[in-house]
């Protein structure tokens, strides 16, 4: 481990410990027969990652559904949420926390300062185990705040655990404290919200890139940060087993990183972008994505199409795995290119 990710996890032990008990007992006040009306939320979840922007969906999709005329406000870090919610009219501020704040310290100030400006019914913190999360919950004027594991009995069940759900799982927990209700349906998938012309466009865009648009199409992302990435003789051994299966069937292509990195050595036809929904666009028209964990990933699912989820091991896959109907993933060790292509062969 580099000295600079030592750091990062001692500052996150030493956090932890520090805030770990802001909000117990948030809910203790709530009387008998209390009524609640819902018209502004804040949702808090300070985190840049697309692939942790993209798990608030489902969040954001509940609360909707529950108060459709409800304004919601995020409180965030960097600039990926304005694109993820451009399609959420319901969101009406974005927070954004600067990326580095010692750099841009009053910038950084004053973005605090803005959750306080407004009065809440509600405030949910995204990520029980975020301490910029728990503080700025803390911090807001609300008074109902949810700070992410005030109803969690039993976390080996999936909505309990998994990143996209639990929120979710919170959230209607903290109705049925009002309405006696229990909300049993679906969890709502992740979903970036695609327009009619988004989704068009990126039809276009992959047909200039396929062999026969009569076809459809399967797509790789081989790419990920630091141990989650496969290298490129994972890659190679894999290709040999999907290539002469598919080649003729389906049209095959590869979606690169803003890194513009193959660890398929440039084999496939490719689709590069920096444009987050072009990209969601354009994996909307495939049949199928395999990716290793990462932001992207999570994109596929949001898209939506089938996804296949790839992990090294199972330390973060139950909270972290591709979520939503259809979806798999493959524990895919550095040797097990024949579970992916099992997979594969399942899900088509």
């Amino acid at each position: 481990m580099s000295f600079k990710l030592k750091v990062n996890a001692y500052r996150r032990k030493i956090m932890r410990g520090l805030t770990g008990n802001i909000g117990k007992g948030s809910l203790d006040n709530i009387k008998e027969n209390e009524t609640i009306s819902i018209k502004r939320v804040l949702v808090n979840r300070p985190n840049q990652r697309l692939g942790n922007t993209l798990l608030m969906t489902p969040l954001i999709q509940e609360i909707v559904k529950n108060y459709p005329n409800a304004e919601i406000d995020l409180f965030v870090k960097g600039k990926v949420s304005p694109i993820v919610f451009e399609n959420y009219p319901q969101v009406k501020q974005i927070i954004e926390l600067p990326k580095k704040p010692f750099k841009e310290l009053i910038a950084y100030l004053n973005v605090w300062l803005k959750i306080r400006k407004h009065k809440y019914d509600l405030v949910i913190n995204v990520d029980k185990q975020s301490s910029s999360g728990r503080l700025s919950t803390s911090f807001a004027q609300s008074k109902y705040k949810l700070f992410g594991d005030e109803f969690l009995s039993d976390t080996n069940q999936e909505n309990q655990l998994h990143q996209a759900q639990y929120p979710v799982y919170q959230f209607r927990k903290f109705l049925e404290l009002f309405d006696k209700i229990e909300r049993t349906e679906a969890i709502p998938s992740l979903n970036i919200q695609l327009s009619a012309k988004e989704i068009e466009d990126g039809k276009k865009l992959l047909n200039e890139i396929v062999k026969d648009p009569t076809k459809k199409t399967l797509a790789f992302f081989t790419f990920a940060t630091g141990t989650k990435c496969y290298d490129v003789a994972w890659w190679d051994e894999f290709y040999a087993m999907f290539y002469p299966k598919y080649e003729e069937e389906y049209n095959l292509i590869e979606i690169l990183p803003v890194e513009n990195i193959s660890m398929l050595s440039h084999k496939l036809p490719e689709f590069y972008s920096k444009d987050v929904r072009e990209i969601a666009a354009v994996m909307y028209n495939c049949e199928l994505l395999i990716a290793a964990d990462s932001g992207m990933m999570h994109l596929s699912c949001a898209a939506p199409v089938k996804t296949i989820g790839l992990f090294k091991s199972e330390g973060f896959l139950e909270r972290y795995k591709p979520y939503g109907k259809g979806n798999a993933v493959v524990i895919a060790k550095d040797d097990n290119q024949a579970g992916v292509f099992a997979k594969m062969e399942e899900l088509l």
